[in-house]
């Protein structure tokens, strides 16, 4: 039974939020910008870093697909302490990146969907009550 309180109505915001951030973004990649030229940004980035190709396609495609398909996850509500998890790791990668690109970089994009992520990691979850997760006891 779903219970509708202040924190369950917390988690619901802050899951689709985040989920919406991530979806979109991931979904930019995927199907408007194109994996090509995902790929193509990250060697021209990172190319004079001497990162070896292989990792830099690995990541594009890891970065992208897991910001589309796990935003999805988050914004029903399914597979959710998974999805933070692998998004998570997708901020450490993105981080990283940055960061060898530019060791001073603005963290304007990336700061509000690691707090968001943080925030709903340290929450319980029994609080995700409003979600797939919830109905079919994951």
């Amino acid at each position: 039974m779903i219970e509708i309180n202040n924190e369950a109505v917390l988690v619901f915001i802050l899951r689709v939020i985040l989920g919406l951030l991530f979806f979109f973004q991931g979904y930019d990649k995927v199907f408007k910008v194109k994996m090509g030229e995902v790929v193509k940004t990250f060697q021209l980035e990172l190319g004079n870093i001497k990162v070896p190709n292989f990792i830099l396609k690995v990541s594009a495609y890891y970065s992208s697909y897991i910001e589309f398909t796990c935003g999805l996850f988050l914004i029903i509500g399914l597979f959710t302490q998974y999805s933070l998890y692998l998004l998570g790791i997708d901020l450490i990668l993105v981080v990283g990146a940055f960061s060898l690109i530019k060791p001073m970089w603005d963290m304007q994009l990336v700061f509000p969907r690691l707090m968001l992520l943080s925030i709903l990691l340290y929450l319980p979850e029994e609080w995700n009550q409003i979600s797939v997760d919830h109905i079919i006891n994951f």
